[in-house]
């Protein structure tokens, strides 16, 4: 009797002093301090997950298939300081980078970048226009020049905000759901327009993330010393690394981020999180013909107080995306901060003079 007292003894004591361990990943309580109290997309997101996660309900779901696809920008970040992560940097690429000269053709793509970026009169297409030239004023530099490049960028202090560095524009209560997701055994991928290797960089060291589960805008890579060889026709050298070329793969939005997904990662994702029509096909590729329970979330940017929201604008998106069957999340009524509590927006900005001629 005494030893088994003894045993017992032992095992509460390795009982706390070892954390408990659940599919290979630790137990943590994710608290929801940044949202309001009520949130109604929040309250659907928890009610869906504790459901499919339960053994005993119909609508478990196995580890396995729990996947969940974040699009980043508007979603997980600020997109209106003024524009977006990627503009600015390959403005800062364009206009401020010493070791870069643009030729005339890059030169009026950033005049005209600049010009438009504060009332968003960007012309049809620029998507496709913004990617070819950001394939070309990369073009050449190696994996790690680009990803210090992005690092650099990533610690100046935001434009339009005080208090906040352009690595720090996630929105705090968007980490919170990422993070609840995950410890509850979510597999989580970022699928982005984006280029790839500036999701990579501005994700590192945020977000528990790997880096093969975060997918963007692609270009062509080449190793330092091929030349114009074919992949086929070259070996990868001891004195190679790999660096990127101007020739874009793929522009990851609408359409294109469904075919990515699937090629990608083989399954068919759960829960989608988005917050503009380049999304749509992502959330209906996850609600459509899914054998599991699924739910798709639109965040809309109607905050004018703390962001650069739209309030009259995004009423309409809120009825088309209720209509589709999407929660809606409100950046004004949801989220208790955006960016954190020290975090101040100024309500201008230094973007035309930052990049004058």
């Amino acid at each position: 009797m005494k030893r088994i007292k003894i045993a017992i003894v032992v095992l509460m004591v390795l009982f706390i002093a070892f954390p408990v361990f659940t599919s290979g990943r630790k137990a943590t309580k994710v608290t929801f301090s940044d949202w309001n109290a009520g949130a109604p997309a929040l309250k659907a997101l928890v009610e869906y997950v504790e459901t499919v996660t339960d053994r005993t309900s119909p609508d478990y779901i196995p580890p396995a298939d729990r996947i969940a696809t974040f699009d980043m920008d508007g979603t997980l970040c600020g997109e209106l300081y003024p524009t977006y992560l990627e503009y600015y940097l390959l403005a800062q690429r364009i206009f401020s980078d010493p070791s870069y000269t643009p030729d005339e053709e890059m030169l009026e793509f950033g005049r005209m970048l600049r010009d438009h970026a504060l009332d968003k009169s960007f012309p049809d297409g620029m998507d496709m226009i913004h990617a070819v030239h950001a394939a070309r004023a990369y073009d050449g530099m190696t994996l790690a020049e680009f990803y210090s490049f992005v690092k650099n960028q990533l610690s100046r202090d935001v434009d339009g905000f005080t208090g906040m560095t352009y690595a720090e524009t996630f929105y705090s209560p968007m980490i919170q759901v990422v993070n609840y997701l995950l410890a509850n055994d979510f597999k989580v991928y970022v699928c982005s327009g984006s280029d790839r290797f500036i999701c990579r960089a501005f994700i590192d060291g945020v977000l528990d993330i790997p880096y093969e589960q975060i997918i963007g805008m692609d270009v062509e890579l080449k190793a330092t010393n091929q030349g114009d060889k074919d992949g086929l026709s070259y070996v990868y050298a001891s004195d190679d690394t790999l660096e990127r070329t101007d020739k874009l793969i793929v522009k990851n939005l609408k359409m294109n981020k469904v075919t990515v997904i699937a090629q990608e990662i083989g399954k068919q994702p759960v829960l989608s999180f988005g917050n503009s029509s380049g999304d749509v096909s992502m959330h209906n590729y996850a609600l459509f013909n899914n054998k599991y329970k699924c739910a798709a979330f639109m965040l809309i940017a109607d905050d004018e107080e703390r962001d650069y929201g739209n309030t009259q604008k995004v009423q309409s998106l809120r009825e088309k995306w209720e209509q589709s069957g999407y929660y809606v999340i409100s950046m004004k009524d949801d989220f208790r901060t955006i960016y954190g509590d020290n975090v101040k927006k100024t309500g201008t900005f230094s973007w035309l003079s930052d990049y004058s001629d």
